[in-house]
């Protein structure tokens, strides 16, 4: 695995759903009553959705589009935010 792909179990997560059990997690780590082994894979879990999450975020940046100008500086369309 890449470390740009996401694991299968990942990959019908929305960025909803992913922010969620990160908060999950997070919240169980700072109780502290998660056994040693329990929170090194509870927080790895947690690293491979905070990677989900910004690949989702990445793709939805490259989504947004912005607004073109004509020259009298009126909207006159959109294009990729990218320029492609």
């Amino acid at each position: 695995m890449s470390d740009t792909a996401a694991p299968a179990d990942l990959t019908g997560y929305s960025f909803e759903k992913a922010v969620a059990e990160l908060e999950s997690i997070v919240a169980r780590l700072e109780r502290g009553d998660v056994a040693l082994d329990e929170s090194i894979a509870i927080y790895e879990r947690g690293e491979l959705l905070k990677k989900h999450c910004e690949t989702l975020l990445s793709a939805a940046e490259n989504r947004i589009e912005k607004i073109r100008l004509d020259r009298a500086g009126k909207p006159a369309g959109v294009e990729p935010l990218d320029g492609q």
